[in-house]
């Protein structure tokens, strides 16, 4: 089956902002996804499903369910039906490693109507009491595992299903539990989602996870209006003409995101930076420490993206932008801050 052509990354007119997040998280999982704001028809979700073209390849047991890295021992491949898996973990020599492969990392949709089952996965009870073996179904937690987890319309997810995603997301494990039998596996992911404040609010809990958070609105510059109905009229009358007209610069986003990681362990951050962004999360009024570590990573990243191995002021404010509007205190019923940097000059100049 042909795999279908998706609008390219690159060919989205405006929305800086929001391409930067994405990428930044692409360059650094560890800055816990991000939370995409902003009213209808914005390219929110073109954007999201868009990331599979420019993510990075990396190594996987080939056809594992749950997503391992080869170079990794998972108690989880104690249970596997696959000799070779099993074996390594044991430390049986049986002379056949697991085959290797080189793949993309994954783009997961978690549907809005998805059940806990389908999201954590599933176990065969008959087969665990009868034979005493642990038959899983794997979920999507699992296929997620060292990828993107894409979840549109969040702000309308059950809250069933938001409480599993928030244990998830906090100790990088998925548990399976049925009638006293339970069954563990790694479940890192980068959360990514996307949604309409005019449809409600997140709960508190799962909005203080996402590490970055943008809002995105529609352009109002006319040229550019004009330039969005042109590609999308092209791209829907001849997707793989289109997409092909994009390629060069898709290939060294992709070489830029690549460098990034190298360089990324390298960045430093002087102390006297430190206390700008302890400063900063001060001067807007932000509840416990995440604010500030974000801060610190997205920082990081954003000189590693620009190829610099040290972090300077200009990182730090454009980090904030990002990591704070979603934790700025707020009063009951009181919107999310938009703008950060005004937030704190109003705050200074009143004190």
């Amino acid at each position: 089956m042909k795999k279908k052509t998706v609008y390219p990354f690159m060919a989205i007119e405006g929305q800086e902002e929001m391409k930067l997040a994405l990428i930044l998280n692409i360059i650094n999982p560890s800055l816990s996804g991000v939370l995409i704001r902003g009213e209808k028809g914005t390219a929110k979700s073109t954007a999201v499903r868009a990331l599979a073209r420019i993510l990075p390849e990396i190594e996987k047991v080939k056809d594992c369910p749950f997503q391992h890295d080869p170079k990794g021992k998972h108690e989880v491949c104690t249970e596997c039906v696959r000799t070779e898996c099993r074996n390594r973990v044991l430390g049986i020599d049986d002379n056949q490693g697991p085959e290797i492969v080189m793949e993309g990392i994954r783009v997961i949709e978690l549907p809005v109507g998805a059940t806990e089952d389908r999201v954590v996965g599933t176990m065969d009870m008959e087969q665990a009491l009868k034979k005493g073996e642990k038959q899983v179904e794997p979920g999507i937690l699992a296929s997620a595992h060292r990828g993107i987890l894409y979840v549109d319309e969040v702000n309308l997810l059950d809250d069933h299903v938001v409480d599993v995603l928030l244990d998830s997301a906090a100790m990088g494990v998925n548990t399976i539990e049925r009638e006293g039998i339970s069954f563990s596996h790694p479940a890192r992911f980068t959360l990514v989602g996307t949604m309409n404040p005019e449809e409600g609010e997140l709960r508190p809990q799962l909005l203080d996870r996402f590490g970055l958070c943008v809002n995105v609105l529609g352009i109002s510059d006319p040229h550019a209006r004009v330039a969005i109905m042109e590609r999308r009229t092209h791209f829907d009358e001849d997707p793989e003409g289109f997409a092909s007209l994009w390629e060069e610069e898709s290939r060294q986003l992709v070489e830029q995101i690549k460098q990034a990681k190298k360089l990324y362990p390298k960045v430093t951050c002087q102390k006297n930076r430190l206390y700008e962004i302890a400063s900063y999360c001060l001067d807007v009024g932000v509840d416990g420490h995440r604010g500030d570590i974000i801060i610190l990573k997205t920082a990081k990243t954003l000189a590693a993206y620009e190829g610099r191995t040290e972090v300077e002021s200009k990182d730090i404010e454009k980090a904030a932008t990002l990591a704070l509007p979603h934790r700025v205190r707020r009063q009951p019923l009181q919107d999310i801050v938009t703008d950060v940097s005004m937030m704190r000059n109003q705050n200074k100049a009143a004190s």
